[in-house]
């Protein structure tokens, strides 16, 4: 059987309930070192899937080899329904506009205003578009993140927080149908991680995106995932929603839980 056709044949024929991101088998290593151990993960349409783990564990790995930045070693990876690693460049990049990248730092450009860094990738990537049609783009992004008074600041005088909502808004503004993001509360204060954690939320039910939220911060993997998927030593220990996965005895998900987070009944 091709390996374009495994989720069909698992979904019964019916490309009803086909993932948009499916995974089986990954494997990646540097050198010697074993990143990611024999992987399996699917992601469906509109759904959120936190994937946790300690640094070092292979999740920015993961989310790398799903946006075509690093080859697999072995096993498949399809995204929307094409083979990653077996795109050429052109269709890469095609796929690429459809996949929204949420960096840890925001990677927002210094010397540009906040407008500038919104507008840079519609002109980049949408030269069709009117400068009206990107001024109104650039405003509802920004007001869907509750920043439209940031317009023409630039990012040295954001906070840690409004640069993570511009650097999401910045993604958003090219509709991407998958957001992959990297630790999104990051370095940043307890309530404004509540605050990001409800962005997140908002914007899959706005725009119904679907997404890997790749995290250590327990709070994040609770508030903004319908499943959780413990990534320990390059292989997923349990997947399920957060309750059930950390509904065990395993040592090595119960001392991840014990050390990062006390839940509050």
């Amino acid at each position: 059987m091709a390996t374009n056709d495994l989720h069909t044949a698992k979904n019964g024929g019916s490309g009803a309930d086909e993932p948009v991101i499916f995974i089986r088998g990954l494997k990646k290593s540097f050198d010697n070192l074993e990143v990611l151990r024999g992987i399996d993960l699917e992601v469906h349409k509109g759904e959120n899937v936190v994937v946790l783990g300690r640094s070092g564990s292979g999740k920015s790995v993961l989310i790398k080899i799903i946006a075509g930045l690093l080859k697999p070693d072995s096993g498949v990876v399809q995204v929307l329904g094409q083979e990653v690693d077996r795109l050429k460049i052109k269709q890469l990049q095609a796929l690429r506009l459809k996949i929204g990248f949420s960096f840890q730092g925001s990677a927002l450009y210094d010397g540009m205003s906040v407008r500038e860094n919104l507008e840079f990738p519609l002109v980049r990537n949408r030269r069709n578009l009117s400068r009206k049609e990107r001024n109104e783009a650039i405003e509802d992004v920004l007001d869907h993140v509750g920043l439209s008074r940031t317009i023409d600041q630039m990012p040295s005088e954001l906070s840690g927080g409004q640069k993570k909502r511009i650097g999401i808004a910045r993604m958003l503004i090219l509709q991407p149908e998958i957001i992959l993001y990297d630790e999104p509360t990051g370095g940043l204060d307890p309530i404004t991680c509540v605050e990001i954690n409800s962005l997140i939320k908002a914007v899959q039910h706005r725009y119904n995106t679907s997404s890997i939220i790749i995290t250590h911060d327990l709070s994040c993997a609770r508030s903004t995932g319908e499943r959780v998927a413990m990534l320990w030593d390059g292989q997923f220990l349990k997947q399920g929603s957060f309750d059930e996965v950390f509904d065990t005895s395993d040592s090595r998900i119960r001392g991840f839980y014990n050390y990062n987070f006390i839940l509050n009944k």
